[in-house]
């Protein structure tokens, strides 16, 4: 089904920028992604439906007409690609006889031919924490449409070969030329036989029925580069769908989703993590064991540090993805409330309280058993 107005498909204006229209993409594409979503045939539906429409829209001469003539410009009969299939090849219409002349096909602008690039792929690939921090290779698994071995991507039964399509004679398009009011109106639309190749398959490759590729299983090995971060999207040129009938590949798109840790926050290339040391320490000052992302380290503790202070520890945070070094690691110190005291701690602490000359009020009841001996004697 069509979609009747493609910027709203996305959630963008119509003046959105290349980057709104890829940004929008991006989040729609994670959140309807078959992979990531659970809602069955439904989510697939709508993640075809986003990509289609971004696939206009990146387009600025596809978006044009889109723009001028709507949904009949870009999908109906003559606006290029074969039935049922969107983002096939070039457009021909009004806009060869307005802007490359009116003279018929010689004064038409030259059209691809030959076998199209094929379509590009996305997918999802989940991550802990330490390999987007520290980089990892992985081997994933995807079922692309890879080009048939037993035609080598021609199409053609092997030992036979390609000719020149007998209905375009090899021009790959069919143009019409009729009378207006403007004068000679040119009008283009893909061979249906050859599909826009200028080539037709008489005798088709029994394994791929004649399209030069077929699905496969394939397993790649994607190298995650260190620092990569949580909505990240990798682009892997040559591997994604094989293209029809020879057709080198399009692209794979991998979005990488890390998986929150429980010690650490990110911050671009900045970590946070938080260090719990006990009242005494904080008043007396010393050393404690903290855990960066490589090993444990001892961490300084002034005399007097408060709760919410915090210690840099600069050089162990995230390596940068496009650059040097590393960002920064924060500690932001807990100072922790002790509890559970038994009697002998408790009069430690209000005697050093009256050494302060604290005044520390009435003691709640149920302090503790010399409490209750004063309260019974007072």
């Amino acid at each position: 089904m069509t979609p009747t107005d493609l910027y709203q498909v996305l959630g963008v204006g119509r003046d959105a920028s290349d980057d709104e229209l890829k940004r929008a993409y991006r989040s729609k594409a994670r959140e309807f992604h078959p992979d990531t979503n659970q809602e069955g045939s439904e989510s697939g539906e709508r993640f075809k439906e986003i990509s289609q429409a971004y696939e206009v829209l990146k387009d600025p001469e596809r978006r044009a007409r889109y723009d001028r003539f709507g949904p009949e410009g870009v999908f109906g009969a003559g606006a290029g690609g074969a039935a049922g299939d969107p983002f096939g090849g070039g457009l021909g219409d009004l806009f060869d006889a307005f802007f490359n002349g009116s003279g018929g096909a010689a004064g038409g602008r030259g059209r691809r031919t030959g076998p199209m690039p094929g379509p590009d792929a996305e997918m999802v690939l989940r991550l802990t924490f330490r390999e987007a921090v520290f980089g990892v290779q992985r081997q994933v698994e995807v079922q692309t449409p890879v080009h048939c071995s037993s035609c080598e991507g021609s199409g053609a039964r092997p030992g036979t070969a390609a000719v020149r399509c007998p209905d375009c004679q090899g021009a790959g398009e069919l143009r019409r030329v009729r009378q207006s009011i403007l004068g000679q109106v040119i009008t283009a639309m893909p061979c249906q036989r050859c599909r826009g190749t200028g080539q037709a398959i008489e005798d088709p490759c029994p394994d791929c029925r004649g399209e030069g590729r077929r699905n496969e299983d394939r397993t790649l090995t994607v190298d995650i580069p260190a620092g990569v971060d949580d909505g990240s999207t990798l682009r892997l040129n040559g591997h994604g769908p094989a293209g029809f009938r020879g057709g080198p590949n399009g692209a794979l798109f991998v979005h990488v989703s890390v998986q929150a840790d429980e010690a650490f926050e990110r911050s671009g290339v900045d970590l946070h993590a938080p260090v719990h040391i006990p009242v005494t320490m904080a008043a007396l000052g010393g050393t404690i064991g903290f855990e960066t992302l490589e090993d444990v380290r001892d961490l300084a503790i002034a005399v007097g540090t408060q709760s919410g202070a915090v210690i840099l520890l600069k050089g162990l945070g995230v390596p940068r993805l496009r650059g040097r070094g590393r960002g920064d690691l924060f500690a932001h110190v807990q100072v922790d409330t002790p509890t559970g005291l038994d009697d002998g701690q408790r009069e430690l602490l209000r005697a050093l309280a009256e050494a302060r000359g604290e005044d520390l009020g009435s003691a709640p009841a149920g302090e503790g058993i010399l409490s209750k001996i004063r309260s019974a004697l007072s």
